[in-house]
């Protein structure tokens, strides 16, 4: 929590961001051709059960933050969603490298058809590091809500198992990689995909141990 605090000092974060909470965290808006910006009721409604459950006071509507820009430093957790192809340029992926380095923090969630485009995305971003399956104790999955299993399985697209996937910088887990799972459609609006209350509670409560890691709650 200390080098996110220091991290967003450094930026000169407005301080006007924070004058009624305590957060507010956002959705990243890439290139490629992807739709980043598909599940638009996820991050609300997950927000919004993080302050209810776990008292954390995030603003209710997140902000959209493209990789490139000095905005993203303004979050600490930025959420990733998609169907499609993904790309950065040399300047974003500068951008973003310094972001989650500096204390930033990335969830990657593929709806579906962004698993060809975003590892090589990944690879060029951190080439130094391997992108590495989590194990089941993994500390995020034991955060306010407990989860055995690891990543819960939400949608089966090709009944593969869920897997989370995470980049490491100083042994810090700084980009998290959820795969097989679809945790996004999972916080969506029960209507959307017509999920079970089951399923929907399941991905909302590892949703929130995501933020309760990233805010050292």
């Amino acid at each position: 929590m200390k080098k996110l605090i220091i991290l967003f000092v450094v930026t000169s974060i407005s301080l006007s961001n924070f004058a009624q909470y305590s957060y507010k965290i956002a959705l990243l808006k890439y290139s490629g051709g992807g739709d980043w910006y598909a599940n638009p009721s996820s991050l609300p409604n997950l927000i919004k059960y993080c302050n209810q459950n776990l008292k954390m006071n995030i603003d209710p509507v997140p902000a959209t933050v493209e990789p490139g820009s000095p905005e993203i430093f303004n979050y600490p957790f930025v959420h990733m969603t998609g169907h499609g192809n993904v790309k950065f340029s040399s300047a974003e992926m500068k951008n973003l490298r310094t972001y989650l380095m500096g204390g930033g923090f990335l969830h990657i969630d593929d709806n579906y058809g962004m698993d060809e485009f975003i590892r090589p995305q990944l690879k060029k971003l951190f080439p130094e590091s391997e992108m590495v399956e989590l194990s089941n104790n993994n500390p995020i999955f034991h955060q306010k809500y407990d989860f055995p299993e690891g990543l819960p399985k939400i949608h089966e697209h090709d009944n593969k198992k869920a897997q989370a996937f995470g980049i490491f910088f100083n042994e810090r887990l700084i980009c998290l990689y959820s795969y097989e799972c679809d945790l996004g459609d999972g916080w969506e609006d029960l209507e959307v995909h017509h999920d079970s209350e089951q399923a929907h509670e399941k991905a909302l409560k590892m949703g929130a141990n995501l933020l309760d890691y990233v805010f050292g709650k």
